[in-house]
């Protein structure tokens, strides 16, 4: 088998997947799939900007009490 009928052949498998992809599992979250409006990718962007801020500074929160809580502790009991 030459390298042109590997191609067709591949190409028939390619097809056969793409026409049954609207009916499986997904298709019907495919099919009402659509752009956001601009308002609401700014309300994502504002929701998960904020999301990311409070994680920060969580994280922040829980590294300074781990840094200076020892050091108070071992200013109290010295």
């Amino acid at each position: 088998m030459d390298i042109v009928d590997r191609a067709w052949k591949f190409q028939k498998r390619l097809e056969e997947r793409t026409k049954r992809l609207g009916r499986g599992k997904y298709g019907r979250v495919l099919r009402m799939a659509r752009k956001p409006t601009s308002e609401e990718y700014s309300r994502t962007i504002q929701i998960t900007g904020v999301g990311l801020l409070l994680l920060g500074g969580l994280g922040f929160l829980i590294f300074f009490i781990m840094i200076e809580v020892p050091k108070l502790l071992s200013g109290l009991f010295s």
